[in-house]
């Protein structure tokens, strides 16, 4: 009976087992303890860069004076104070630089969101507050260089001159065209060019022009949606010229030719009716790219998804409090090792490094 109980609970194991075409294990030093009595709020955007330093934008704003109690006047207690928006870390996990906040010349974000580093080192960051209309591109030591749009009253998915809330950006390497995932109040994908900030393109769900029709609750039973529904959250662009978008809470990705020619669409976790599946990709670091790395806020864990055809061939995390659990895992990136770094937002206020484990050929980053 006791061998029947083993291979009864190995033939159980087996399915969940072959699922998982990489495999990764969670890092719980990662990072070290912040310098200087700084504490992390909110974390909303992971990038790594060229050199595989990781980089995390994240909302100062959020900490509760319980969390923030030393930077009360009077301090309240000895711990802590917050820390400056972006922060820049090493492998291992060491601070390397922290900058940002207000400054002359550009709009800070209200409410900061998305952190990307282009293919030439510039730093783009994104944000979601309320009035918050613009992208920001900045040198890697934070000096200002360009700001897109501008802040102040919504307006629509036809204006050009200004965003919506836009969540994420990226940069096409080829082109050097900078794509936005714009956003929670807009309803499309806005490309410019990433030197000028000239307006190059736009559109919305299935490569049609973008509307602000309201769309209702999503229903895992009706037809897919024509349009997209807020957010428009994350943005990829492969070596192959396909556009990836996260239509969030429609539990999707849609897939476009660098025009907006739309090509397919695939779902992920359809039956979600939380705040959506889809919050962020990252595209693996192989030649062919052959897979999405998928951070899923509302069930709180990060699958693989197969590039091809958005098939679910593994996946990792669950909701909770420990190292590799996760509280609305908002954000992940992937270093030119095959690690996954994540980003938390909520009470989340956390980011995590997960090793890869495997000897797949992995393609070299380009600086």
């Amino acid at each position: 009976m006791r061998w029947i109980a083993v291979l009864v609970a190995l033939a159980c194991a087996a399915p969940a087992l072959a699922e998982d075409a990489l495999r990764f294990r969670v890092d719980p030093a990662w990072p070290k303890p912040l310098p200087n009595n700084w504490i992390m709020g909110q974390a909303a955007g992971v990038a790594v860069d060229g050199e595989d330093r990781i980089w995390v934008v994240q909302r100062p704003r959020t900490l509760t004076d319980d969390e923030k109690a030393a930077s009360l006047n009077p301090p309240r207690t000895r711990c802590c104070v917050p820390a400056p928006p972006v922060l820049v870390f090493d492998q291992e996990g060491n601070l390397l630089k922290a900058w940002g906040g207000p400054g002359q010349g550009y709009d800070w974000p209200q409410n900061e969101h998305g952190i990307h580093v282009d293919h030439k080192g510039f730093v783009w960051l994104a944000g979601n507050g309320e009035q918050d209309g613009q992208i920001l591109k900045f040198t890697q030591d934070g000096r200002f260089v360009m700001q897109i749009g501008k802040s102040g009253p919504q307006t629509d998915s036809r204006d050009t001159t200004r965003l919506g809330r836009p969540a994420q950006v990226q940069v096409d390497p080829a082109t050097n065209e900078v794509y936005v995932a714009d956003g929670y109040y807009n309803h499309r994908i806005i490309v410019f060019d990433a030197e000028t900030g000239a307006f190059k393109r736009m559109w919305g769900a299935y490569g049609e022009p973008p509307t602000d029709v309201a769309l209702g609750t999503y229903d895992p039973a009706a037809a897919p949606a024509r349009q997209f529904r807020n957010p428009v959250h994350c943005v990829q662009v492969a070596r192959d010229g396909l556009v990836y978008v996260c239509d969030r809470t429609n539990n999707r990705v849609q897939v476009f030719r660098s025009d907006g020619a739309f090509v397919k669409e695939f779902s992920v976790e359809p039956q979600t009716r939380a705040n959506g599946s889809v919050w962020e990709l990252a595209l693996w670091p192989d030649e062919a790219q052959t897979f999405l790395m998928n951070a899923d806020g509302a069930n709180n864990e990060v699958r693989t998804l197969r590039r091809e055809d958005g098939a679910t061939v593994g996946r990792f995390g669950r909701n909770g409090r420990m190292a590799g659990d996760f509280h609305w895992v908002h954000n992940l990136a992937v270093d030119s090792r095959g690690n996954v770094f994540t980003t938390e937002v909520d009470t989340g206020k956390r980011a995590q490094k997960f090793l890869f484990q495997g000897d797949m050929v992995l393609r070299k980053r380009t600086p």
